[in-house]
């Protein structure tokens, strides 16, 4: 039995066929085919209907469109032959595959451009800049089509390209970026391994020149010129000189500095950081008449030297610069500046201190005038000579006073007053021994009334203001009026001090308490002074361990004469409070006149004052009665058991009949006292919303009772008639000043 099977030739297809008829493929074919047409041939998959077309009797296959092996290398497919009558697979479907094949229709391209990169000035040749890569896009496993060489069509000059790897390098050694600093350079990527008919692709690539230090800073010029005034102060800037550089970057920092000796003491320069710029200042005080100009140097040099191109030359340079001092009107100047000056304290006024010489700086020499601040010297303590400079004391000194004067003298020229100049002057008052000395304090000692002989009982210091040059030594002694002093002695123990010690045995308070022991004491001088103090002891009782119980603070001899300047004084102090007493009782009887004067010319209250008692109720002289009466009528009951009718002029009989005859308070039922009410009721109203002044208290007097009141009335003028059961026996308990009162009652 014979095996069937599939048979056809294998099957590629040419890219980017141009023609006009359908590409021939190839044919498929099976062996059970006797060409009888029986056989139906039909493809599936990859383009299928569409790019590739298939004779269903002979099997060829053509390819209908243009075909990109860039775009797709191979398509699958599946071939099946059918019983054309049946419809049954004849053979099992088979899988083929139509290859594209290439050909050269692609260029290379840079596909990572544009490309920049960089290399330092002066490299060796040879040095790698940068690599640069082409990518082809046919097959480059077929032919030569994707097989790129590199070459150079711009800047071959500078740079060179390996041919296989892309690599650029320097072509020279002597790249300067001072003249170029940067190249554009063209490379070619060719396929077809560079053969005649490759296709070519190209790149820029920019190439960036680094700087190095290979140049010294330049200064554009040899010398430059300043000018500055003398009285520039320390620190001031004169110029700024710049040296040029022509590199870049950290390549061109500098600094710069003096090369002379002159520019050294006199100059500082100094490197402003922002503009590499040299800045010369004054370093010390200039002055015209002493030099005119000044010539320095000054040198710049490099920060950075690059030690491959030390031998390109040195890495510095240098320029004069001429600084002119220009002369300005200067004030006087002190020489010399001394300023200590002494004087002794007991120099008369008018002795010359010392004398100050100030000298006009400039070419002219003016004539030079003095003076002293006041505003150091408020108690012009001391004068100067105008002309002179010469100090002179104006007032009398006292070291233990002020030991030490600080005041400014002025010079000023004599023509223009406003240069002016100041010195401070220190004047040391020296001592003179005119202070004696002094007991250090007033000095009080005890001693016991048992006390032995030879028993200390103070040591005794002075004090003097006095400071003379070889220190204090004092000298003590008891006062001549002490001579026959046998209680108490003095030692002086050399060291400044002295001791004071009994002489005898025992004292008796009770006979004399307190002793005062006159001291003399004696500088040393020049001229030796001397002053007495006293030394107050105080006898006391001590118990067996010799501690002070109890003394007696009087003491035994006591000079109670006053001297007539105490009298005198005492006489004043007494005058004074005397005058002081009067004059407070006259200002306290005047206020007092003055508020009787203001009471009594205050008319608005009919208040009578009475200040006597009177003579009783038989006194009817004392005083009005009528100004006890009303202003107004009312009914009067005469006496009687409770009747009565109105009646007047019957007071003058018995003191009972007078009783009954007094007017009672009882109201008229015809008054109408609204008015009264209503003028009191606004009284009151205005008086309890005037809140801008404090209330005035008046007495006001009404001459009626009112109406309707709660409380009766407590007089027992108001009884309606004598026959009253009101009980006044309490009146006789009153005493015998109100016994008539009693007795009407």
């Amino acid at each position: 039995r014979v095996k069937r099977g599939w048979v056809w030739n294998q099957f590629f297809v040419v890219e980017e066929y141009t023609g006009t008829e359908p590409l021939y493929v190839g044919k498929i074919h099976s062996d059970s085919d006797e060409g009888d047409g029986s056989i139906k041939y039909t493809i599936s998959g990859e383009g299928a209907g569409t790019i590739f077309l298939i004779d269903e009797i002979t099997g060829d296959i053509h390819a209908t469109e243009r075909l990109d092996r860039e775009q797709k290398t191979f398509y699958t497919l599946r071939a099946q032959a059918r019983d054309r009558q049946t419809d049954q697979l004849l053979e099992p479907e088979s899988e083929f595959i139509i290859k594209v094949q290439d050909i050269n229709d692609s260029e290379p391209r840079f596909l990572e451009g544009p490309y920049i990169g960089s290399v330092a000035e002066l490299s060796p040749i040879g040095t790698s800049v940068m690599q640069v890569m082409a990518s082809d896009a046919d097959d480059p496993t077929y032919g030569s089509s994707a097989r790129v060489v590199y070459s150079v069509l711009e800047g071959e000059q500078h740079f060179t390209v390996d041919s296989k790897t892309g690599v650029i390098r320097t072509a020279v050694a002597d790249l300067d970026r001072e003249t170029q600093d940067r190249y554009e350079v063209v490379i070619r990527a060719t396929d077809m391994a560079g053969q005649l008919g490759g296709l070519s692709g190209s790149t820029t690539v920019t190439i960036v020149v680094t700087d190095v230090n290979d140049n010294p800073p330049r200064f554009p010029q040899k010398m430059y010129q300043f000018s500055i005034v003398e009285t520039a102060p320390v620190g001031t800037a004169i110029g700024r000189v710049k040296a040029e550089d022509s590199d870049v970057g950290e390549n061109t920092d500098m600094t710069y500095q003096m090369k002379d000796e002159e520019g050294v003491e006199m100059f500082k320069v100094t490197t402003d950081g922002n503009t590499q710029e040299a800045v010369i200042t004054v370093q010390k005080p200039l002055d015209y008449e002493s030099k005119k100009v000044h010539t320095v140097v000054v040198e710049a040099l490099n920060k950075f030297v690059d030690p491959r191109f030390v031998d390109l030359g040195t890495f510095r340079d240098q320029t004069i610069v001429r600084v002119s001092v220009l002369d300005v009107d200067e004030p006087p100047e002190f020489r010399p500046p001394s300023n200590l000056m002494e004087v002794q304290e007991d120099a008369h006024i008018g002795s010359v201190v010392g004398v100050v010489t100030a000298l006009d700086p400039d070419t002219a020499n003016h004539p030079v005038r003095y003076a002293i601040d006041r505003s150091t010297d408020a108690e012009r303590i001391f004068d100067i000579d105008a002309n002179t400079g010469a100090i002179m004391t104006g007032k009398v000194l006292d070291r233990e006073t002020a030991g030490w004067h600080n005041i400014t003298v002025l010079a000023m020229e004599a023509d223009n007053h406003s240069q002016v100049s100041r010195a401070s002057l220190r004047i040391r008052i020296l001592d003179v021994n005119d202070n004696p000395p002094e007991l250090a304090t007033p000095y009080e000692a005890a001693v016991c009334e048992d006390a032995k002989p030879g028993q200390l009982i103070q040591t005794i210091s002075v004090v003097d203001r006095d400071e003379p040059q070889s220190g204090h030594h004092f000298y003590f002694a008891l006062a001549p009026e002490a001579t026959n002093n046998h209680h108490f002695s003095l030692l002086d123990i050399k060291d400044n001090t002295a001791a004071v010690h009994t002489q005898r045995m025992g004292f008796n308070r009770q006979e004399q308490d307190v002793y005062l022991l006159p001291i003399l004491v004696v500088d040393s001088g020049p001229p030796a002074l001397s002053s007495t103090g006293t030394l107050t002891i105080r006898i006391c009782g001590c118990d067996s361990s010799g501690a002070i119980q109890s003394c007696n603070s009087t003491a035994y001899v006591v000079s109670a004469t006053l001297s007539p300047g105490a009298l005198i004084a005492l006489l004043v102090c007494v005058l004074i409070l005397v005058v002081l007493v009067l004059l407070i009782l006259t200002l306290k009887r005047h206020h007092k006149s003055h508020l009787t004067s203001e009471d009594d010319e205050d008319m608005r209250d009919n208040v009578i004052k009475y200040n006597d008692e009177g003579g009783g109720e038989q006194d009817t002289e004392a005083y009005d009665m009528s100004a006890l009466r009303s202003l107004y009528d009312f009914s009067e009951i005469k006496g009687g058991d409770g009747g009565g009718g109105p009646g007047e002029g019957s007071l003058s009989g018995n003191p009972a009949s007078e009783l009954r005859a007094l007017p009672q308070w009882v109201q008229s039922p015809d008054l109408d006292f609204t008015v009264f009410r209503d003028y009191i009721c606004k009284k009151v109203e205005q008086a309890d919303k005037d809140l801008s002044v404090p209330p005035y208290d008046s007495f006001q007097t009404y001459a009626f009772e009112g109406s309707d009141s709660p409380v009766p009335s407590l007089s027992s003028i108001n009884t309606w008639s004598s026959g009253s059961e009101q009980d006044f026996s309490y009146l006789g308990a009153w005493g015998p000043r109100f016994r008539q009162l009693a007795a009407l009652y």
